[in-house]
């Protein structure tokens, strides 16, 4: 048994009068006119001895109609039930509104569909007997249909585009009848044509369509009504060039005739569910087939501008354009749902800018070795070897708090390190090494683990400047670069992170600065215990940072992998030095 779809409303009566109370009281140049679903603009005095735009048709097209209200587009639009032709009385009372307001005319801009044509058309007779100017344009863009049967036409996304012309000549102060004679030769150079990658659902009704997963429906109405050909979703490039073919064929007689040289303005319109991200790539593909047959894209708007409620889908919308056309679309507006659209021409206009020269990397460059190359030289190679002997049993801890793996990127560093010892010198400047070094960890180790020992070892050069960098500069550097850790990483010590064993670590180090000769070693022995003690009370440690904090901490009973393996490098260092004496 088939269940509506689930729709965030309070109730299907009343989430039209909601959904337009929600415009306007969001919308500062926005009114309700009472007792009717009319929206106005907020500043009918400054429509007086000016032309007033009048639309409107079924609500669950949002933001259309109500959100194209304002200056320099409608002056009103009025609001039908969802997917229902508004009735004559609200249309009539928002036309007499306009007039009352000093309108020297009233244009309605109606979508070619029986409902609304009827409807707008009572209202419209109904007006003039109350001597009012009005006139009407009916919109009728649909490229679906190769025969259109007597209904013609129907009427989609290219009203936005009526609405947005007739409202920039009615701000300038131009007759009526110069507005009609305008928008409708517009008209004769305009196309829409939709595709649907699912249907959408009236709320408390079952869905308007049924399509299969993997399908897709090619020329289908803003009111759920079946396309005309159904085919299997492909890639954007294609359903993109397999629309414009249809909109242009010239077998159709609803085709929009479309040649190499043409300038247009484009609207790419979410039918309502397509992600944004799909919808740049729809965007990006339309410009490209455009661009590919010589036709010039003067203007591209993308986004939800008439919608089937929750209808994941796309319509394309051309419209030839001239200066004028271009200056008319151009002009400000003060419409909610007009998008801030670039003036500058999309084709022709270079969209890529070069990135700054980067320096050679550090870990590529030939450095000049020093008195203290050889002995970092052994250090590095007593780091690497530690690492690779400890990977399965890093991974092992890892198991137990995560992916596994940590053993495996400390030896993906480990080989990348080593590989680089081969072909290379170790330069005499501390500081250029440990930039060789973060460079190393950041292309080859990856992960969370590469970018924290990248940022360790590049905060840390920055205090380890000359060939005879002495012992304070070493306690200033490995400070600098855990404190770099915590302020990016954003853990602390009591966190169970590889810090429980690096910060106590870099605490005893700071006392490098004040010891007397002959007594560092002493103190990295100290600080190498501090580090071990540090890492293995990890093991009583609740997470609070990094992957091992989603796990239920009485699943942790080993120690941190990342303490033991900053444990182990430290201890590797002063095996080292030890070595070297």
């Amino acid at each position: 048994m088939e269940v509506e779809p689930l729709k965030l409303i309070n109730s299907v009566d009343s989430c039209v009068d909601e959904a337009l109370c929600g415009l306007v009281r969001s919308s500062g140049g926005l009114s309700l006119l009472k007792g009717h679903r009319v929206v106005l603009r907020s500043d009918l005095d400054n429509l007086r001895a000016k032309v007033a735009l009048l639309s409107g048709g079924g609500s669950g097209h949002e933001p259309a109609h109500g959100g194209f209200v304002g200056a320099g587009m409608l002056s009103a639009a009025v609001a039908g039930g969802v997917f229902a032709s508004p009735p004559p009385a609200s249309i009539l009372a928002a036309i007499l509104c306009l007039h009352n307001a000093g309108a020297s005319g009233v244009l309605l801009i109606v979508k070619n569909y029986t409902g609304d044509r009827l409807n707008f058309g009572l209202a419209a007779e109904q007006a003039r007997n109350h001597g009012v100017n009005v006139d009407t344009v009916i919109v009728a863009d649909d490229c679906a249909f190769e025969r259109p049967s007597k209904a013609g036409r129907r009427g989609l996304c290219g009203t936005i585009f009526i609405h947005k012309l007739a409202g920039a000549m009615a701000e300038e102060g131009c007759p009526l009848d110069q507005i009609v004679s305008t928008v409708t030769q517009a008209l004769k150079g305009m196309g829409t044509l939709g595709v649907s990658l699912s249907p959408c659902s009236v709320p408390g009704c079952l869905p308007s369509f049924d399509l299969p997963p993997g399908d897709m429906e090619l020329g289908l109405g803003i009111h759920g009504e079946p396309g005309v050909k159904r085919s299997k979703v492909t890639s954007a490039d294609d359903v993109v060039m397999t629309m414009i073919n249809h909109m242009t064929n010239p077998d159709s007689q609803s085709h929009l005739p479309l040649k190499s040289g043409d300038t247009v303005v484009v609207c790419v319109n979410n039918l309502g569910a397509l992600s944004c991200l799909e919808m740049n790539v729809v965007t990006g593909a339309t410009i490209n087939c455009l661009e590919s047959r010589g036709v010039v894209v003067a203007r591209m708007m993308s986004g939800s501008f008439m919608t089937s409620l929750e209808m994941a889908g796309v319509s394309l919308t051309f419209m030839k354009a001239d200066q004028e056309t271009l200056r008319l679309f151009d002009a400000q507006t003060s419409a909610p749902a007009w998008p801030n659209i670039s003036c500058m021409s999309v084709s022709g206009r270079g969209y890529t800018s070069q990135p700054p020269p980067l320096s050679t990397r550090p870990q590529d460059e030939q450095h000049l070795e020093g008195p203290l190359s050889a002995l970092m030289q052994k250090v590095l190679e007593a780091v690497c070897s530690t690492l690779l002997q400890k990977q399965e049993e890093l991974n092992a801890l890892d198991r137990a708090a995560g992916d596994g793996d940590c053993g495996n990127t400390h030896a993906q560093a480990a080989r990348a390190i080593q590989d680089w010892l081969q072909d290379h010198l170790v330069p005499g400047c501390p500081g250029q090494l440990l930039l060789v070094l973060a460079g190393l960890v950041q292309e080859k180790m990856g992960g969370s683990s590469g970018a924290l020992y990248s940022l360790f070892l590049t905060a840390a050069a920055g205090h380890m400047t000359g060939n005879q960098s002495g012992t304070a500069g070493w306690a200033d550097a490995v400070h600098a670069g855990t404190q770099a850790m915590r302020r990016y990483g954003g853990a602390d010590p009591g966190d169970r992170t590889m810090l429980d064993a690096l910060c106590p670590a870099a605490d005893e180090l700071r006392r490098l600065k004040t010891c007397p000769s002959g007594g560092h070693m002493a103190v990295l022995q100290a600080a190498v215990q501090k580090a071990a003690s540090g890492a293995e009370s990890t093991r009583n440690l609740a997470a609070k940072a990094g992957r091992a904090s989603y796990i239920a901490a009485e699943r942790l009973t080993l120690p941190d992998p990342g303490a033991m393996a900053v444990a182990a490098i430290l201890g590797a260092v002063l095996e080292s030095l030890e070595s070297q004496k």
